[in-house]
């Protein structure tokens, strides 16, 4: 059994090796300003590490974006698949795979940064537990890096240990103080969120998409997980899902700002703004295109020529005339 889970251990200690080096390589910067000893060297550590982190993530979050415009623009059409093969979910499944590939449609991908995001994540998670314990992970284990495990364990935010957790909070120096801090960041990684995801509804789906109602469960669902599983959760963990949570609030503005959903009041947003700055610089809007049956002509209807036969005839008529 062992040997089937070696490699996904193998990629989550190379993971536990890429979080630590980014945390010391920032703490070794931070460090000649606030300390070794910090709380901030630490935390502001964590933030660059999700600066980093989000930085690369970014062109998946494009592909994120884009795949949740392309799953709203196809709900109609996946509807009408749904009621057509009620009954034989084989021929369903073909057809909704043969829909995806004509659209350029991947629905797995609106879920990529999240579920690239979770190992990480948890490395972190293990990275903290580990300085927490005194049981190195990742470079802290290395023999040049021992002593910042001991450096880190000290480190306090608001005279909290960066490893406290809620329900640990008894075995830190300031339990009290562990408690507001663990709570205030629970709630506030609990409110982006939500925030987030109403963000997405709101501004960047059209009213009558079937997709939005789907969203609308998550929208709830999210928060209440990241409250529940948030009592767990180191300070550093808290500090690294609460940043996250900002920095795809200000990046998901930008995108439904510049790049809206068609039908979506962000759209109709985008177009108002759009009239408004050529209206600025003077610039009229084009007029509508008149149909076809205007543009074109009718043609000229040209007088049949008559065999010269008949020709004759009528000439010998209009003279007895």
């Amino acid at each position: 059994m062992s040997t089937i889970f070696a490699p996904f251990i193998w990629v989550f200690n190379r993971i536990e090796d890429l979080v630590s080096w980014i945390l010391i390589t920032f703490h070794s910067l931070l460090s000649p300003v606030f300390g070794s000893s910090s709380g901030w060297s630490w935390s502001l550590s964590i933030i660059g590490l999700v600066i980093v982190i989000r930085i690369l993530l970014i062109p998946l979050f494009v592909k994120q974006i884009r795949a949740v415009r392309n799953m709203q623009a196809i709900q109609p059409q996946i509807k009408e698949l749904q009621k057509k093969y009620a009954d034989n979910r084989e021929k369903l499944g073909q057809e909704m795979m043969k829909l995806y590939r004509e659209t350029g449609t991947n629905p797995f991908s609106s879920c990529l940064p999240i579920l690239l995001q979770a190992p990480i994540f948890f490395a972190l998670f293990q990275v903290l537990q580990g300085i927490a314990m005194q049981k190195p992970k990742g470079l802290f284990a290395n023999t040049a890096h021992l002593d910042l495990v001991g450096e880190a364990r000290a480190a306090e935010v608001f005279g909290v240990p960066i490893y406290a957790t809620l329900i640990r909070s008894s075995e830190t120096p300031s339990p009290t103080a562990t408690i507001i801090l663990t709570i205030f960041l629970i709630v506030f990684m609990s409110a982006t969120t939500f925030l987030t995801q109403r963000q997405l509804i709101l501004k960047n789906s059209a009213p009558n998409n079937p997709m939005v109602q789907q969203q609308k469960i998550l929208l709830y669902v999210f928060p209440i997980i990241f409250a529940v599983g948030g009592i767990g959760f180191p300070i550093g963990v808290l500090i690294y899902w609460s940043t996250t949570n900002v920095w795809s609030m200000f990046q998901q503005f930008w995108v439904i700002r510049n790049s809206p959903t068609p039908g979506s009041p962000a759209f109709d947003a985008w177009q108002k703004r759009k009239q408004d700055k050529q209206g600025k610089k003077g610039i009229t809007p084009e007029p509508e295109k008149s149909t076809e049956s205007e543009q074109t002509p009718a043609p000229r209807q040209q007088p049949k020529q008559q065999p010269r036969s008949k020709r004759s005839k009528k000439k010998k008529n209009d003279g007895k005339k």
